[in-house]
């Protein structure tokens, strides 16, 4: 009989369809009025509130198209609610989100009670209705039933059918049934107060996924609700859906900012999900909003109303920010979070002054010995400001992470000094924080600590203590240490395979051979074990939700799902459609590109968006991007590795075997083999297309984006391409810095080129050409000075000036560091041993000075070349950097040195003249006629080395007027510019005739000479 009210249904819902648009517009119109509450009980919906209830009846329609689909019955005594009514949840998840992104919520009223919606029933449903309730009245619950089944089965939208069934099952004592109909009639109803109660009631009855549903109806309805979201919120989180219970509490959020319980609830949960990046922002804005509301770090708690420390944020608030900084390796942050955050806590926020110190000297306790030039003047003395523990570790760990390994390890011994059973965790964090720079020597007393109590030792802590001692040569003591393990722990393979590798080295072949073979067979038995242990799953009971409330169907949609993968052999294919597209676009970028080059607007275009596709599409390529740099891009369809990552440790364990059964000679040969570092399998071209083909390509078409005013894509192509698998060899990453260098100068964007100059510094230590890039791409302006002063460029240039230093004059002090590539100065106290040294530092000892002959920068080890003499021109650049910030004592103390390195350098004469005519002009020098002499001197030696050509005088005599001229003596300014034009006149060009001009023309209308200064404008200045 569904059959035959099929055509009815569809007319209905026909009618519907055309009804709706002016059932909105009016809703939309009264939604802008004002009523009373004495005027009417019943509120018109606003627009979201529409279409908040348009897509609940529409899950109702799909509910009920559901329920017809499974019951293929077409007698009149249907099975109508005997069925498991399932739904998409994961689709309703979707929904749900993009509801609470539209949300506003703020300020809506909220309606006291649903409103009567649904069709015109006709005659014979009104009539089945009467006869149903007069059924219900008389107490003949069968009959009323089946009547009500009758009349869902005609209408579904007759909502006081569902609610009549629904008590007719309530009189039964069959609840669930009933509250699985009363869901069905909420539907229809739009009532926020009911869809509340059902949730309840589906929550008692342990109908999670149901009640999960129920409170994202109830949020739609109402979106003011927050209790609705907190609800649903913690219902998620005790279910194991962390998705669900994040975005609920994200949504409270929003109407209620940086609370702080929803902030504590919500850590767990993004913990859980490794949104460490949004838990940390989170914090950090709360962090934030109370420092600005409380600056005297005092304010009224919003749940007790006391006056308390921080307004509520406490003290675990704030490690637990430094902690979430340091496990995203941004250490800087987490120092500045617990520095910042305890001077607010302690009621100094209004002393920022001590974040211009790079230590952290505020919090040094009085027994500690003063700081290095604390005892001069004007500098900062120690604060000894009180810093518990805690805080102090996360300062330890974020300093030995950040590469500030000697104010980490004052925090680190203070730490250290306390109880180890008090602070093992903190002891065991301080270690592993050493472990990870590879400071071995430093962290293996701490874990030798932890591992000689019963109460702080365990296997790991073991494990750590046993690899610091083979990483330090004490061989014998940690095969002594993994003994141990294997008595403790007889089933931990790992233990018996590095004990086996230390034997080894050792020489004690026969024992590892033993070891080897023991954890073969342990794993063999095991495989073994956990085949016998699978056993099919049960299926899963029926119930009366109307969602599967279990997970376990995630699995056989993941099977599914991979039923539907394409083969190899269609994969293949498909790669070899995409390689000819890749060709053929490759080939129209050709062709285009003379048309490109003569301005041709119309193949430019056509151009951009060939390239765009390419570039898209490379970008996309997940192989070219593997999470590990060192492995090469080998194609699209390398040979399968697949079997040797799910037996890894299995091949380890053979490879070990055969090379222990070999015998010495042929050993070393094989381990010489596989460890030569060779990377084969590497392929140079992807879809046909040569990689440096590819990357002339991306750099041309942001060359392109950047002249067309889109540099904030281009840097993010070149990024992005600069970390691809393809583009490794560290000449292409040169290359692709140079492109986003250039881009960076045409949009004006000066702090991104000194970022991207700083890096190929670094790269490319004692090397003056990464130098000479930054003096050549930032040329004059204010913006150009305000980059080039930066306080990160000054430092890092005085780092590298101190290295160069060192190199020179104690080279036996520097280290190769083999993580970063580069030589770093390990000079420590007298009494530290010379076994502590590094683990990941090479000595000079082994390293070998490339030939003269070389002619690139680095040797064929990969080491940078030492320099031999000093280098005057990163000294020089520093003294630049301090002329330009009015330093000018520093800047003549630095250009001096220079000037001892390199004497017959006109730029540093010249720089020295400026320097010294600087510092004469401010108030606090003593000696003005000294320093103007001694400027002069310079210029003098500057004009003997560089007035030799034309371009060179007018040069010298441009700067000996610019000189008088600042020092006000403006008679000797004026021969020397009026000679710049002079000499200009002669050879019929403009070289430094405008500047010579301008600065003439300035001094005539300050002397009241306007008519030679407008002479000047109409001759020089003029276009």
């Amino acid at each position: 009989m569904l059959e035959d009210h099929a055509g009815q249904e569809d007319d209905m819902f026909a009618w519907e369809e055309e009804a709706e648009p002016s059932d909105d517009s009016e809703s939309g119109d009264d939604s802008e009025e004002e009523y009373s509450e004495s005027e009417s009980e019943e509120e018109a919906p606003t627009g979201e509130e529409a279409e908040a209830e348009q897509e609940i009846e529409g899950d109702f329609d799909r509910l009920v198209k559901n329920i017809r689909l499974q019951d293929g019955s077409t007698s009149t005594n249907t099975n109508l609610l005997t069925k498991n009514w399932d739904f998409d949840i994961e689709e309703q998840e979707a929904e749900f989100k993009d509801d609470l992104r539209a949300a506003s919520g703020i300020g809506r009223k909220r309606k006291k009670k649903g409103r009567a919606t649904g069709p015109v029933l006709s005659q014979q449903v009104k009539a089945l209705i009467g006869d149903g309730n007069q059924a219900y009245v008389d107490n003949n619950l069968p009959e009323a039933i089946r009547i009500m089944q009758e009349v869902i089965r005609i209408e579904p939208r007759a909502a006081s059918a569902w609610s009549v069934l629904a008590q007719c099952y309530e009189d039964m004592r069959e609840h669930q049934k009933a509250l699985q109909l009363r869901i069905m009639a909420a539907h229809l109803q739009h009532d926020a107060d009911e869809w509340d109660r059902l949730a309840r009631q589906s929550r008692e009855h342990g109908y999670n996924q149901q009640a999960l549903y129920c409170y994202r109806k109830l949020y739609s309805l109402d979106p003011t609700n927050a209790d609705a979201l907190w609800d649903r919120a913690s219902l998620a989180k005790e279910m194991g859906d962390f998705r669900t219970a994040r975005n609920a509490f994200l949504a409270i959020l929003k109407r209620f900012p940086h609370d702080l319980t929803v902030l504590r609830e919500l850590h767990t949960i993004l913990v859980e999900l490794s949104d460490l990046p949004t838990c940390a922002t989170l914090l950090q804005e709360a962090l934030d909003h109370y420092m600005k509301i409380y600056p005297s770090g005092q304010g009224q708690d919003a749940m007790s109303g006391l006056v308390v420390v921080g307004g509520g944020f406490t003290k675990m608030d704030l490690l637990l920010l430094a902690d979430l900084y340091n496990v995203l390796g941004e250490h800087g942050r987490a120092v500045e979070a617990i520095r910042r955050g305890t001077r607010w806590l302690q009621g100094r926020a209004d002393q920022k002054y001590w974040d211009l110190c790079e230590d952290d000297r505020e919090y040094d306790p009085e027994d500690w010995p003063p700081r290095a030039g604390a005892g001069e003047e004007g500098a900062v003395q120690a604060g000894h400001h009180e810093l518990d523990a805690n805080s102090r570790h996360r300062l330890a760990v974020a300093r030995i992470k950040m590469g500030d390994v000697e104010e980490g390890k004052l925090h680190a011994n203070a730490v250290l000094a306390e109880d180890v059973l008090d602070y093992s965790v903190l002891f065991a964090e301080i270690a592993d924080a050493y472990f990870e720079r590879e400071m071995y020597a430093e962290a293996k007393p701490i874990y030798e600590l932890l591992g000689g109590d019963s109460a702080t030792s365990s296997i790991y802590i073991l494990l750590q203590t046993a690899a610091c001692m083979r990483n330090v040569d004490e061989l014998r003591d940690a095969a002594d240490v993994y003994e141990h393990i294997r008595l403790a722990d007889p089933t931990n393979n790992d233990a018996k395979m590095k004990l086996a590798e230390i034997y080894e080295i050792m020489g004690e072949a026969r024992k590892a051979l033993d070891l080897v073979y023991e954890v073969i067979d342990s794993r063999k038995k095991r495989s073994k074990g956990g085949s016998t242990n699978q056993t099919d799953e049960s299926s899963n009971p029926m119930t009366t939700s109307l969602f599967a409330e279990d997970k376990a169907t995630a699995k056989s949609k993941a099977a599914a799902a991979r039923q539907n993968r394409l083969t190899h052999a269609q994969l293949r294919e498909l790669e070899m459609q995409k390689e000819k597209e890749v060709i053929r676009g490759y080939c129209r970028l050709k062709e285009l590109w003379p048309a490109m080059l003569n301005g041709d607007e119309e193949a430019e275009r056509e151009w951009l968006v060939e390239a765009e596709k390419l570039v898209d599409m490379f970008r996309e390529t997940r192989n070219l991007f593997s999470t590990s740099r060192t492995n090469p891009f080998r194609g699209m369809f390398p040979r399968s590795r697949k079997r040797k990552q799910q037996n890894e440790t299995e091949a380890d364990e053979e490879q070990m075997v055969s090379r222990l059964q070999l015998d010495m000679e042929r050993d070393s040969m094989a381990r010489k083999s596989a460890r030569s570092g060779e990377k084969p399998g590497a392929v140079n071209v992807f879809r046909g297309i040569n990689f440096d083909d590819w990357l002339h390509l991306f750099m041309q078409y942001c060359f392109t984006l950047t002249k067309r005013g889109e540099f904030d894509n281009a840097d993010e192509i070149l990024r992005h391409v600069m970390v691809s698998n393809a583009y490794t060899a560290k000449e292409r990453q040169d290359s692709i810095r140079l492109a986003i260098i250039s881009c960076a100068i045409y949009a004006e964007r000066y702090e991104i080129v000194v970022e991207q100059c700083r890096k190929l510094i670094t790269q490319h230590q004692f090397n003056n050409e990464p130098l000479r890039i930054l003096m050549a791409s930032l040329a004059s302006g204010l913006r150009t000075t305000d980059a080039f002063i930066t306080s990160t460029l000054q430092k890092h240039l005085f780092r590298e000036m101190k290295l160069s230093d060192t190199a020179v004059k104690n080279p036996e002090t520097l280290k190769w560091n083999q993580l970063h590539k580069r030589f770093a100065s390990t000079v420590q106290s007298k009494t530290a041993e010379p076994e502590e040294d590094e683990a990941d530092d090479v000595g000079l000892e082994n390293y070998t000075a490339p030939s003269s002959s070389s002619a690139n920068a680095n040797d064929k080890s990969g080491f940078p070349v030492l320099p031999t003499k000093e280098n005057p021109v990163i000294i020089t650049i520093y003294g630049q950097i301090c002329i330009a910030a009015k330093s000018y004592q520093s800047a003549i103390f630095y250009l001096l040195h220079a000037y001892d390195y390199c004497p017959d350098d006109p730029m540093i004469c010249l720089c020295l003249a400026i320097a010294s005519v600087g510092r004469a002009m401010q108030r606090q020098s003593d000696n003005r006629h000294h320093l103007v002499i001694q400027a002069m001197a310079f210029l003098s030696k500057y004009r003997k080395l560089r007035g030799i050509q034309d371009q060179g005088m007018r040069e010298v005599e441009y700067n000996f007027g610019r000189t008088f001229h600042q020092l006000g003596l403006y008679s000797h300014a004026v021969k020397h510019y009026e000679r710049v034009l002079e000499m200009a006149e002669k050879a019929g060009d403009d070289w430094f005739a405008h500047e010579a001009a301008y600065n003439l023309s300035l001094i005539f209308v300050f002397t009241g000479a306007t008519p030679l200064a407008d002479a000047l404008y109409r001759r020089w200045l003029s276009i």
